[in-house]
């Protein structure tokens, strides 16, 4: 039995070498190391559940993430698809087109339970935007879909004693020159809302996203999002008038009150606690 158990060992020891070098050359690996996400299985992140009774302070908020600022040039790069890596808005079209998520009107307000009311196709989106628009009957360009509405809740979690936040519908809003009396404008234009549902997450799941410090460490477009990897302002809140920033505020002052918005979320678990 023991010399078995030795003659074993040995064979361990002279054929090891060679199935390592027969895996580091296998020509299936990506980037000359090893062949990535070979199981080809990802799910999203899990979200904590959330009691009626334990919610005892929430409010809705609107942010605005601007695709050219530094940190943000993942969910706009690369404008055309290499392979698998799209950018955010060619990934959500991708998906309407082959009616695997579902799109809302932008246009028409939510009802009072804040839900979305008008449902729309990948065509009804683009025959919209040639209505609505003067940019002749020339589609939606890649290119010019430079920001994105994100609709968010924070709730104060009692049983957990935590202020949380949970992403409930994102926006990709085009951005284009136009003329008027001479001068060039630019007017901005909200496409369509999509929940972000299981559906959505589990679309933008498998999709990665640049992770431009690390790229051993993938990241996927619902970490983004879950982990709050951006940077982004503030551009409106539920509020009796049902308006927007820029409805009272302009320049500097819209860019004070998206601070004092901010700010009152976070003071509100600061006043929480007695130090």
């Amino acid at each position: 039995m023991k010399k078995l158990i030795v003659i074993i060992a040995l064979l361990g020891f002279f054929f090891a070498p060679e199935l390592s070098a027969q895996f580091l050359n296998d020509e299936s690996s990506t980037g000359g190391l090893y062949a990535e996400n070979t199981t080809g299985v990802k799910k999203p992140m899990p979200q904590p559940s959330i009691r009626e009774a334990d919610v005892m302070w929430k409010k809705t908020v609107w942010r605005e993430i601007d695709f050219r600022q530094k940190m943000n040039q993942g969910f706009y790069f690369p404008v055309t698809p290499q392979g698998n890596w799209k950018n955010l808005y060619t990934i959500l079209m991708d998906a309407l087109e082959e009616g695997i998520i579902t799109a809302y009107n932008a246009n028409i307000n939510v009802d009072s339970k804040g839900d979305f009311k008008e449902k729309m196709t990948f065509n009804e989106i683009i025959k919209q935007h040639e209505r609505e628009t003067k940019y002749s009957t020339e589609n939606i360009k890649v290119e010019d879909v430079t920001r994105c509405l994100v609709k968010e809740i924070w709730y104060f979690d009692k049983q957990r004693s935590q202020l949380m936040v949970r992403t409930l519908a994102i926006c990709p809003i085009e951005v284009r020159e136009v003329e008027r009396l001479g001068k060039i404008e630019k007017q901005s234009k909200t496409l369509f809302w999509v929940p972000y549902n299981d559906e959505t997450r589990q679309l933008l799941v498998q999709q990665p996203y640049h992770n431009r410090s690390n790229t051993a460490a993938q990241l996927n477009y619902d970490e983004v999002f879950v982990k709050r990897m951006f940077d982004s302002y503030i551009v409106r809140e539920e509020n009796v008038y049902d308006r927007a920033i820029n409805d009272y505020a302009q320049g500097i002052d819209a860019l004070k009150e998206s601070e004092r918005i901010k700010s009152s979320i976070i003071d509100f678990e600061q006043n929480l606690w007695e130090y």
